[in-house]
């Protein structure tokens, strides 16, 4: 018989036995391993009865330690905390193996998701992780493989691999629109959704939009949103116009849940950017990744 098998102890019982030795108590260990008292009980005198000592003595509210305990206890918490270490090792070698693409929010709701299904179609062996965020990437939180945002947002010094247009135009729900065009200056008769005019967003604001499109409006009331995606959000209720990126909206146009009330748009040559975090550039499972994104996109060839 394996030596182990032989020698060790009720492995079942090691976890209540760690948690009553830690928590000297019953009755918390089997609160935290969600457990009965009782349960508890029962594997702690399994344990006894296998090694033939007592491992506790007992009192009216805890527990403590015998000697033999103590010195159980110093051996299970230093091979159970060795387990772990391990564990985690391992998890974060599997986390690695996957591709982590940061995402603005908009892009991850409303383009990427429909998309997702065609990609691991195409790739079963590339695992994506999507991190959706609405910071822009310098202010982003975690490490990444790529990173698909908005061009007018800061990026630090990161260069783009490619960047593709957009055109940003106002949106709305039908019941806003009515039934005529609007123009620029019945704006101050709705109305207006905005994004929170902050430098280190990089988000489009409505008096630089009309400024580019070469209007002059005065503007209704409205309220600002500190993202862009509630924005959309805000719109698709019929709570305003807001300012729509044709790339992220793309088919609540088409299902009509958003429509284009005016007919000014302003084209942004480099509407869209991706980028790959330093050193990741030339990870056969990256470039597989932003080739497939630059083909979806529309942008160059041979990312």
């Amino acid at each position: 018989m394996n030596r182990l098998r032989r020698s060790l102890p009720p492995l079942a019982s090691l976890m209540p036995f760690e948690a009553a030795a830690r928590l000297e108590s019953f009755t918390r260990a089997a609160a935290e391993l969600h457990l009965t008292q009782a349960a508890i009980s029962r594997q702690i005198r399994a344990l006894e009865d296998d090694l033939g000592v007592t491992l506790f003595t007992r009192g009216h509210r805890a527990v403590h330690l015998t000697e033999a305990g103590a010195e159980l206890a110093r051996a299970v918490t230093g091979g159970l905390e060795g387990i772990a270490a391990c564990a985690d090792r391992l998890r974060a070698r599997r986390d690695h193996d996957d591709i982590v693409l940061l995402a603005e929010m908009y892009v991850a709701m409303y383009w990427l998701i429909p998309r997702l299904p065609a990609f691991q179609a195409a790739h079963p062996d590339i695992r994506l992780r999507v991190n959706a965020s609405t910071q822009p990437l310098t202010q982003a939180e975690e490490s990444f493989d790529l990173a698909l945002q908005c061009s007018t947002r800061p990026a630090g010094t990161i260069e783009p691999m490619f960047s593709v247009p957009d055109a940003v135009f106002p949106v709305c729900a039908p019941s806003v629109a009515g039934a005529g065009t609007l123009t620029a200056r019945d704006l101050c008769h709705h109305r207006i959704l905005h994004c929170r005019d902050d430098p280190q967003d990089g988000w489009l604001t409505w008096p630089a939009w009309l400024d580019a499109v070469q209007r002059r409006a005065t503007l209704g009331d409205g309220t600002i949103f500190d993202s862009y995606p509630v924005v959309l959000q805000a719109a698709i209720m019929g709570q305003g116009i807001g300012l729509g990126w044709e790339r992220g909206i793309e088919h609540l146009l088409a299902d009509g849940q958003l429509v284009r009330p005016m007919t000014e748009s302003l084209t942004l040559p480099r509407g869209l950017s991706l980028y790959a975090a330093p050193g990741r550039e030339d990870d056969d499972r990256v470039t597989t990744v932003a080739g497939w994104l630059a083909t979806a996109l529309g942008g160059p060839a041979g990312c």
